[in-house]
């Protein structure tokens, strides 16, 4: 699958890093499954529930990956619970409250993150998979609790340190739209295989 999609001043260097997909033009498959097999090789690694925790808003563009990949993992019916999609999403308001919830359904659950964050221009729609928690609000200044055992995320615009807040509010769905269906695309891949080790 070739993806129709394409950033100004790439760098080279971006998609070297096995962890990261640099979204060009000519996105090749190869690409999409090298970092959806490093994506299964995580959650091979683990016997606790696996919880896909997808953060963000749907009344802010740039926010609303991660509730697009929520809908979108719903919709292709992955075997592991998710959270957070466009109907219902979870964001600064409920986060605590969701992940209470969670941890009182499930015992000590392996949660992975997907949300989206801004960085330098030159590396607007790097996706890229990281051990360890992170911090939703982070970019806007509304730091809160970290959450999750790895994640995953992708730079949706520019970094504005005088307002990050109108850096997410003006980001192209276009551009959320994209990287949400190869976040989609990695973490089916990755999920079906690991459910399925046959494959």
């Amino acid at each position: 699958m070739v993806w129709s999609f394409t950033f100004k001043n790439k760098r080279k260097d971006s998609i070297e890093d096995p962890n990261v997909i640099s979204v060009q033009k000519n996105t090749k498959e190869s690409e999409i499954e090298k970092i959806s097999n490093k994506l299964k090789e995580v959650l091979s690694q683990t016997s606790k529930e696996i919880i896909f925790l997808c953060v963000g808003s749907d009344r802010s563009t740039g926010d609303s990956l991660g509730p697009l990949v929520g809908t979108m993992l719903k919709e292709k019916n992955i075997p592991f619970p998710v959270y957070g999609t466009l109907e219902e999403p979870v964001h600064a308001l409920n986060i605590k409250k969701v992940m209470k919830d969670i941890h009182i359904r499930y015992e000590d659950p392996f949660i992975f993150g997907i949300d989206a964050c801004l960085g330098d221009e030159e590396r607007i729609g790097s996706v890229f998979i990281k051990e360890g928690a992170f911090i939703p609000g982070n970019a806007v200044n509304n730091v809160l609790p970290s959450v999750g055992n790895y994640h995953m995320k992708a730079i949706v615009n520019y970094l504005d340190p005088i307002s990050p807040v109108q850096s997410l509010n003006s980001t192209r769905l276009y551009t959320v739209k994209i990287l949400a269906e190869i976040i989609t695309e990695i973490i089916t891949k990755a999920a079906f295989d690991e459910k399925d080790p046959a494959k």
